[in-house]
């Protein structure tokens, strides 16, 4: 098993009365992409900003690459590069410019600096980019500059909170495309927090985590074997008598809406027979759907994570207005 490279312990972040990440412990090995996955306003990315010494926990230990986040902050940020999810580069200065001036910032030595942007740069393929303004740049290109200044000072560990939010599926894969090579080429640790379902399944494990709570932590595929076996929906021209006939004679418990049926049914592939064997011409439609994470988080709380996601949207700008104002009390 690799080095534990980050190591969390009983950590609580309160702004106020109001609890952000809620006693919360785990570990991070060296050299895998370990993701937090969970909607806006759980508490990922009050928990990278702990871990990278940008905020002060209330209660708990952490331990970055063997120093402690409170007592050696100068050694954990030499150690960590960090790409969040707001864009942080500045519009007027080149790409190169904004390498330099972060360069500066982490005290790299004058003389390595042209060699450490230009390697960074061919390595997110933005070299012949460090010229241009950023402000005729792309969004993807925007984020791989952003992946080139958070490598230039050859962190442990990259921090990559909500990376392709905004842009669009293609962009995202390509970009995904960059990450996975820098992992390959480099053997860097990986700390990701999404809310797409697809990018979560990049990381070696991920916590699930929950109003400030971690309420699952494993390997994705373990992670869906918490899930009852694949989704099943069948459109059915009486639903209401199909799921008796299911709850009687089986043991699945379908959820009826309108004329669909859902539920889980392990091994799917040899059970799909039996159900055209007990319902048989009153199924017009049948789908089944390989176990996802979004699966995974429904399973778990009870609610899709999108849902959570239009639902908080308000009450979430209201917390980081709070937090804000918290924030500038410490």
């Amino acid at each position: 098993m690799a080095d534990v490279i980050i190591d969390v312990q009983k950590l609580t972040k309160k702004f106020g009365s109001f609890t952000a990440v809620d006693n919360i412990s785990f570990d991070v090995r060296e050299g895998e992409i370990f993701g937090f996955l969970g909607p806006n306003g759980a508490g990922k990315t009050t928990t990278i900003k702990m871990i990278c010494t940008i905020l002060p926990q209330t209660v708990g230990n952490i331990q970055v690459n063997g120093f402690d986040t409170q007592r050696q902050q100068k050694e954990v940020r030499r150690s960590v590069g960090i790409i969040f999810q707001d864009p942080s580069l500045d519009n007027n200065l080149t790409v190169r410019e904004n390498l330099y001036f972060h360069s500066r910032l982490y005290h790299i030595p004058g003389r390595e600096i042209p060699g450490k942007i230009d390697s960074a740069l061919e390595l997110v393929g933005m070299g012949e980019r460090k010229k241009d303004l950023v402000r005729i740049l792309s969004g993807g290109m925007k984020r791989r500059v952003e992946i080139a200044r958070g490598i230039l000072h050859a962190p442990k560990i990259l921090f990559l909170d909500e990376p392709t939010i905004g842009l669009d599926p293609q962009t995202r894969k390509h970009m995904w495309e960059y990450v996975l090579q820098l992992k390959a080429r480099e053997n860097m640790t990986m700390f990701l927090t999404t809310h797409y379902m697809e990018e979560a399944e990049y990381c070696d494990r991920i916590a699930v985590i929950d109003h400030g709570k971690i309420i699952a932590l494993d390997t994705p595929a373990n992670l869906k074997r918490l899930v009852q076996g694949d989704l099943v929906t069948l459109v059915m021209r009486d639903s209401v008598r199909a799921a008796k006939i299911l709850r009687e004679k089986t043991e699945y418990k379908p959820v009826v809406e309108n004329s669909q049926l859902q539920f889980y049914i392990k091994e799917s592939r040899d059970r799909i027979p039996l159900l055209f064997k007990l319902l048989g011409d009153e199924i017009l439609e049948l789908d089944v759907k390989k176990t996802s994470l979004d699966d995974v988080f429904i399973h778990l709380t009870g609610r899709k994570i999108r849902e959570e996601e239009a639902s908080s949207k308000s009450s979430a700008h209201e917390r980081m207005k709070y937090r804000a104002r918290m924030t500038r009390k410490i």
